[in-house]
């Protein structure tokens, strides 16, 4: 009973804000979340991208830690879709890393679509960076050859550290592909060395007492590639380390209302 409570404790407030599993039960109206969905095609269309960093809020925002504002993120690339009846349509494809349902600890590589992607979220926010058009076309290459698969960790832990390479979440597979494509490199020691070099992690500001908790009582949490604080890759490092290196066109919060507001 103790253990039951104390896993409920830690699943609150140490991982709530995961969000790198694949969407399952809707909460929004079919027609509002699919009108959603296009708005956020529609944007990225009228704004020339062919490649963006995607972000969703799939737990609660009152759950999230200090500085977190998107519990997933992936890559989408425009592109040729064929539907079940063998036509073929221009649209976004998402690049994903989600865990696996069955095994929380692990994770495996997923392409879905707007639809899918917001299927399940919390609330109707997206996360769209926007790079440059010249990592835009690194970018299509590098998911077209494969390097999303060569920097694949399949151990996941919600609160991976992007220096170390024992663990992977979604959003540290999302900056290791953006690496990859930046360095043209899969050699992960070289990726995690340019990532400590340039990339500024987030710091996860929450009860370490429980941290350490879930560390024990979680499969998809562990300290075991921290030293120190805890920080991890987030939506919004992200965006702010392409915006350093003059790798950045345009990063915005989307509503469902079709309002948008600098991320940065």
């Amino acid at each position: 009973m103790m253990k039951a409570l104390i896993m409920s404790l830690v699943f609150v407030n140490a991982s709530a804000w995961a969000g790198s599993a694949s969407p399952t039960e809707n909460q929004h109206d079919t027609e509002t979340l699919t009108a959603f969905a296009k708005s956020v095609e529609q944007y990225a269309a009228s704004q020339g991208a062919q490649a963006f960093i995607i972000g969703r809020v799939g737990r609660p925002e009152n759950d999230l830690p200090k500085g977190v504002a998107f519990t997933h993120a992936a890559i989408a690339i425009y592109s040729n879709i064929e539907l079940e009846n063998g036509e073929t349509i221009k649209g976004y494809a998402i690049h994903n890393l989600y865990q696996k349902e069955e095994k929380k600890d692990r994770s495996a590589l997923v392409t879905d679509y707007p639809i899918d992607f917001f299927w399940g979220v919390d609330a109707l926010k997206a996360g769209i960076i926007i790079p440059t058009v010249e990592l835009q076309a690194k970018l299509i290459d590098a998911i077209a050859t494969g390097k999303n698969r060569d920097v694949h960790n399949p151990k996941y832990s919600v609160l991976s550290n992007p220096f170390e390479g024992s663990y992977q979440n979604c959003t540290e597979h999302t900056l290791d592909v953006i690496n990859a494509a930046i360095y043209s490199t899969t050699d992960k020691a070289q990726l995690k060395a340019n990532a400590k070099a340039y990339f500024k992690p987030q710091r996860i500001r929450t009860n370490p007492v429980k941290l350490l908790l879930g560390s024990i009582f979680m499969d998809d949490v562990t300290l075991k590639d921290h030293q120190g604080k805890v920080k991890t890759a987030t939506f919004t490092a992200i965006g702010r380390y392409l915006d350093a290196n003059q790798l950045l066109a345009k990063a915005v919060i989307l509503d469902d209302a079709g309002n948008s507001k600098d991320l940065l």
